[in-house]
């Protein structure tokens, strides 16, 4: 019997397609719009989380100041004093759990070479700086310890700044201007891209922390401590031995504020896909809106088709057929329009996600729950929309349904 009401739904849909079309318009865009919303945002979620990890894993950035932004460390620290390269040492000594140190000063300035100039920025640190930032060499080599000590007048590039000077495939050996002293370049970084702030990585220039100290900045200071930890360490437990080694270094009195900050790029990427997450589930819940007209526009055709098919609900219940048999393929009519809808519409998400993905640069990444879930809803709405006009079908007097013109 369910079999022969399927038929009899379908082959109702198939007897009015335009109608049936424009029926299931409403839940085809719910659905999409929900499935590409939520897809979207998960991408997001996860480039976040790519974008933060690229800084460094397990990463700790120490600054001074007691905050970030104007006034803070990106602000010369508020008046906090910098820190010195024998802070990293100790911090590498005496607390455990940290797997490398890097002592990392900045500083932007303009390149020349090859007859070409770019405004980008020199960073002056050790070789464990490309431990912490979890960077590669494209080609080339590390600075040597001798390099190191002596301040050499040496160099490792970004893709960017390569591409911007030297173009082509050139780069490694050549000669590069950094304000009064040229530098040979002994390596080139691989690509990483923008990080989460926007910024591009690759735009950098990295010579030792004394070549920096001596030939460009002309100062001892250190602006920040790269503290890359060992996976598995307790992070709460290392930053609390972290910020006590430093009270103690920086002659800080018991009832003093600390005069630096430690950034964990852990919780900063928790922070940031917590806010994407957010935003995700209110857009899809803007969108699932669209979900319940689709439901009332099932709802009024199915009322259409009732009071069209009174004859033949009158002929159906005069021959015998029971309520609950006219209620069921009504129903079973609904349910199939809404399904319908939402199989359309899983497909068009699929899709549009598949290309908007890729437009805006974040991963596609296919979640079955999301998809499932829609296409219940979908269903689910044509029950809910769907039993009312069903009932009113199912409780017809034949007669009077036999007499209606």
């Amino acid at each position: 019997m369910l079999l022969n009401t399927l038929l009899l739904a379908l082959r109702s849909i198939r007897r009015n397609l335009l109608r049936s079309f424009l029926t299931i318009l409403g839940i085809v865009i719910g659905v999409s719009a929900v499935i590409t919303m939520v897809t979207l945002g998960n991408g997001a979620t996860q480039a976040v989380r790519m974008q933060i990890s690229s800084l460094g894993s397990n990463l700790l950035m120490v600054r001074p100041g007691q905050r970030q932004g104007p006034g803070g460390p990106g602000g010369g620290g508020g008046g906090a004093p910098s820190f010195k390269e024998e802070d990293a040492a100790a911090i590498l000594s005496q607390i455990g759990g940290v797997a490398a140190v890097a002592p990392e000063g900045r500083l932007g300035v303009t390149v020349v070479g090859n007859g070409r100039n770019w405004a980008t920025s020199v960073t002056g640190s050790s070789n464990a700086w490309f431990d912490t930032g979890n960077w590669k060499l494209a080609s080339g080599r590390l600075f040597t310890d001798a390099e190191q000590l002596a301040g050499a007048a040496v160099c490792i590039i970004g893709e960017t700044v390569r591409r911007e000077i030297y173009g082509g495939t050139r780069g490694l050996g050549e000669q590069l201007r950094i304000k009064q002293f040229s530098c040979a370049v002994v390596g080139i970084l691989a690509s990483k891209g923008q990080a989460a702030m926007g910024n591009d990585q690759d735009d950098t220039v990295v010579v030792p922390l004394h070549t920096l100290q001596r030939r460009v900045t002309g100062n001892l200071k250190v602006a920040t401590l790269l503290v890359s930890m060992r996976e598995g360490s307790d992070s709460t437990r290392l930053k609390a031995s972290l910020t006590q080694l430093l009270r103690e270094r920086r002659k800080l009195a018991d009832g003093d504020d600390d005069n630096f900050n430690v950034l964990d790029t852990q919780q900063l990427a928790e922070a940031l896909s917590g806010t994407t997450k957010v935003m995700t589930t209110l857009l899809g819940a803007v969108a699932a809106v669209s979900l319940l007209v689709g439901g009332i526009g099932i709802m009024n055709i199915m009322l259409v088709s009732v009071t069209e098919r009174t004859r033949e609900i009158g002929l159906r219940l005069a021959i015998g057929a029971l309520e609950r048999e006219v209620l069921l393929q009504f129903l079973i009519e609904a349910v199939a329009l809404a399904a319908l809808g939402g199989l359309v519409g899983i497909v068009l998400a699929t899709v549009a996600s598949i290309i908007l993905a890729q437009v805006m640069g974040v991963p596609y990444l296919f979640n079955p729950a999301i998809n499932l879930l829609s296409f219940i809803f979908s269903a689910g709405i044509g029950v809910l929309f769907g039993y009312f006009p069903a009932r009113r079908a199912a409780r017809m007097d034949p007669i009077e349904a036999l007499r209606h013109e």
